[in-house]
């Protein structure tokens, strides 16, 4: 697999990485799923303390402790566990993430964080604050970078104009293009789109149809509009797999620097490596899969 770089800073990461939130919480099979991930070449991990309540966490730092400079190791931070562990609140504070990534670290088993995310945003926050602890934890050479994980246009806006971020991780698929209204925005700025959900939960895999659509819609797609279109993109003329249509069309602008699919089993990580791997997408195949789908934009929190 090919490498790129997250905005401006040194981190290369495979263009397919592990989102890890998909795991589970069974150590044997987290670990050979993350030791099979990196003998596939796998270099980019990316977590955050609230999957599991942080046993996410840990299961990744056990599994990377021994190979931990060959790891290129993001989390995020962000949301704050209620003491019975119920839920969580929302807490962006400079107090309570300088306090949160001693607890990262400490389970994650390293000394230093390569990509440290804002696990969210609301515009009503104090922005200039939640920025000012990145900068200094910076600083302090626990993280290398910082990054955003947020779908909101005005708060997209906000960091990019205040703030160092290297990248934003976005839901980002053939069935949801609304990021692609930020691309040139993103350039402009030399961030980087950090895509989750590419396979827009299993929909662009080789499943069966049948078992594909146990759901009545995705989110704007109806059921009748997804076997439609799902039929559609099986005969574009490509010599790809659907998963190797779906992560390379991800893939296809550049101002994208990783997928991160999620995998629970060996043979979808399998999958995944081979379709990141695959040839890339000719413009003209491109353009067909944006004809055979909906490019919508975030009406929300503009």
């Amino acid at each position: 697999m090919q490498k790129r770089q997250l905005g401006y800073s040194d981190l290369f990461v495979n263009e397919v990485g592990l989102g890890c939130m998909s795991l589970g919480t069974e150590e044997q099979h987290a670990h050979s799923l993350i030791d099979q991930a990196i003998d596939l070449g796998i270099n980019y991990f990316d977590t955050a303390d609230l999957y599991d309540a942080g046993v996410n966490e840990e299961l990744v730092g056990k599994a990377i402790k021994n190979r931990r400079h060959d790891i290129i190791l993001a989390t995020k931070v962000g949301n704050r566990w209620k003491e019975d562990r119920s839920g969580w609140t929302w807490d962006p504070s400079k107090a309570y993430i300088k306090q949160a990534v001693k607890s990262s670290l400490h389970r994650l088993q390293t000394d230093y964080i390569d990509l440290y995310q804002l696990h969210g945003g609301m515009i009503e926050d104090h922005i200039d604050e939640t920025i000012e602890a990145f900068e200094e934890l910076k600083q302090e050479g626990v993280i290398r970078y910082y990054g955003l994980s947020s779908i909101r246009p005005n708060v997209i806006k906000e960091y990019l104009k205040k703030s160092n971020i290297v990248s934003i991780m976005m839901q980002y698929s053939l069935l949801d293009r609304r990021p692609e209204e930020w691309f040139p925005l993103l350039k402009e700025h030399n961030v980087s789109v950090i895509a989750r959900g590419p396979l827009a939960k299993g929909l662009l895999t080789e499943k069966p149809l049948e078992e594909k659509l146990k759901s009545e819609s995705y989110l704007s797609y109806s059921k009748e509009e997804l076997i439609q279109v799902l039929s559609q993109l099986e005969t574009v003329d490509s010599t790809h797999s659907m998963t190797g249509l779906a992560l390379q069309y991800c893939l296809f602008d550049e101002v994208v620097g990783a997928v991160i699919p999620g995998a629970s089993k060996v043979q979808q990580l399998i999958e995944n490596v081979n379709a990141g791997s695959a040839e890339r997408l000719s413009p003209q195949v491109y353009r067909q899969l944006q004809d055979l789908t909906k490019c919508e934009k975030y009406e929300q929190h503009r």
